[in-house]
């Protein structure tokens, strides 16, 4: 068990959280969310036992083990592969270097045989004679080849690295599991060999993960920064969802209907203070209106800012045809001989590991690149948005957000910009900021907000939830549900793919793959997999 007790944060002025008492019992898989900058990966390198905090303690029981994700992927840079998963368990990896460091010996002495012995019996309570095999079996779970196993750290690449780091973290069976974004680079199937491994995992699990749909498949609790606080709420993302809502709902209508009350018996008063014979009935409506008086609701660190699309002008029949089109790379083809025909209606979610291929197209479609062959049409109806994987190039130069916006908008009143700003979480002297300053999810809410002026009815949009937070990525999630026109789009988010999709589109090495069904039909479909065998020429897990 992890307990954390009085835990307080705080950095000058700023208070991340206060008092905080929480319990983290075995068998069970807490999610722990807020806002971006609300302290969770701060909380969870105080549970670590790397940062103090202002006041409180972290205890555990000493003999408990924890392991932590931690992103860095170079802190390992000189080792080989399979060696950084046995060093994340500390006390086996010390065992087996100076059991090996007495074998090693050319005179063996008594006192040599009698610590091999101990060190033997303390091996094998440890489970160090599978070690190697638990490593290697947990590496190719996660996707890392045996031919890769003995090659150092430095020779992977850091979609590689962060797997060999997942593997350090869950090697050993620890006491504790603290991950930080662990679906970070994986493929649907190590996300989902993950899920299940941490659904039978019978100690205690804290993981942050911007993922909606992992959350609900690990999650038996989830534990919410918000209001200075953390509050454990039972039951997965979702259901914290809907319970947090209807309890801020319920809170919002138990102070109107005290509110109409209070006006009732504050009217009541008014009317008879000064009648004698009603003196008595107005000084116990005074007591009343004391004690219904509306609670103060605290303000909250979450922040959803309003995302809709509008088209100004219904979509013909007509959309895109796209012949034989080809873009190349240096010495290959990113792809080649590309047909699509969009109709109305049509969501199609680009998806698989060729992120290159994906964003070339949306650039020759958008107009910001020319393909190497073939050729394409939008109809004469489509007005169309896009949405870059890279946008840096658009917030150069020294325009603050009013005028970077109104650059966009065919209102140029400062009202209506600042109003389309507001709804984007940038209120008041926060549209003077410079846009050039803008952090990677305030560049993504500007980028947005652009869309939502142009008034297109068709939109392409290339990886739109990166940087964003759980808030933004549901509000998102929500506008592009409620669009009514043409989407082309890639993301990393499970939920959002599945919940828009209605075609589906894999980049391979040797090929396109097509269907018109669901994301998760997609996954399922054994026609898709034995094709996506073929195209690969092995077994490929499918990437987002």
């Amino acid at each position: 068990m992890l307990i954390a007790s009085d835990i307080s944060l705080s950095f000058g002025k700023r208070v991340l959280f206060r008092d905080v008492h929480i319990s983290f019992t075995p068998g069970n898989c807490y999610g722990l969310i807020g806002a971006n900058g609300s302290g969770k990966s701060t909380f969870l390198k105080i549970l670590a036992s790397e940062l103090e905090p202002s006041t409180g303690t972290i205890a555990k029981d000493p003999r408990e083990r924890i392991a932590v994700l931690r992103q860095d992927h170079f802190s390992f840079a000189d080792f080989p592969v399979l060696e950084v998963v046995l060093r994340g368990h500390e006390t086996l990896f010390a065992l087996m270097r100076e059991r090996d460091a007495i074998y090693a010996k050319e005179e063996f002495s008594d006192a040599d045989g009698l610590r091999a012995g101990e060190l033997e019996n303390e091996f094998a309570e440890l489970n160090g004679y599978e070690a190697e095999t638990e490593a290697g079996i947990l590496l190719t779970r996660l996707g890392i080849e045996e031919e890769l196993h003995q090659k150092c750290m430095r020779d992977l690449d850091d979609s590689q690295k962060v797997r060999v780091l997942l593997a350090r973290a869950l090697f050993g069976n620890p006491d504790i599991l603290l991950l930080d974004e662990p679906t970070n680079h994986l493929d649907m199937r190590s996300v989902t060999w993950l899920e299940n491994f941490l659904a039978n995992f019978q100690n205690t699990v804290v993981v942050v993960s911007h993922d909606r749909h992992f959350l609900d498949r690990v999650c038996s609790y989830i534990a919410d920064i918000d209001f200075g606080k953390i509050q454990i709420y039972s039951g997965n993302y979702s259901f914290w969802q809907q319970a947090s809502q209807l309890a801020m709902q319920q809170k919002k209508d138990l102070n109107k209907k005290n509110a109409e009350k209070i006006k009732e018996l504050q009217e009541f008063v008014q009317r008879f203070s000064a009648n004698a014979s009603k003196s008595k009935q107005a000084t116990s409506r005074r007591k009343l209106i004391d004690k219904l008086s509306p609670e103060e609701l605290p303000v909250s660190s979450r922040r959803f800012p309003y995302i809709a699309f509008s088209q100004e002008r219904e979509i013909g029949n007509v959309i895109l045809n796209i012949t034989s089109l080809a873009k190349r790379y240096e010495t290959e083809y990113l792809f080649s001989d590309f047909d699509l025909t969009l109709g109305k209606g049509d969501r199609v979610a680009f998806v698989g590991g060729m992120t290159l291929a994906k964003t070339a197209l949306f650039r020759i479609l958008a107009g910001e690149e020319k393909p190497d062959a073939g050729e394409f049409h939008w109809g004469q109806t489509v007005t169309l948005a896009y949405f870059p994987k890279e946008n840096s190039e658009y917030f150069t130069g020294g325009l603050n957000l009013v005028e970077w916006l109104r650059q966009y908008s065919a209102n140029q009143e400062e009202s209506f910009v600042r109003g389309f700003l507001g709804r984007m979480l940038f209120s008041g002297e926060e549209g003077l900021k410079k846009a050039s300053v803008l952090s990677g999810g305030e560049r993504v809410r500007c980028m947005l907000a652009r869309m939502m002026l142009s008034g297109a009815n068709a939109m392409i949009l290339d990886e739109p939830t990166s940087h964003l937070d759980l808030e933004a990525i549901t509000a998102l999630n929500t506008g592009l549900e409620n669009f009514p026109g043409v989407l082309l789009f890639a993301s990393h988010d499970h939920q959002l793919v599945d919940s828009l999709a209605n075609r589906i589109i894999e980049f391979t090495p040797r090929g396109v793959i097509e269907r018109a069904m669901s994301f998760e039909e997609y996954i399922e479909n054994d026609e898709v997999n034995a094709l996506r065998k073929e195209y690969y020429g092995h077994e490929q897990g499918l990437m987002l």
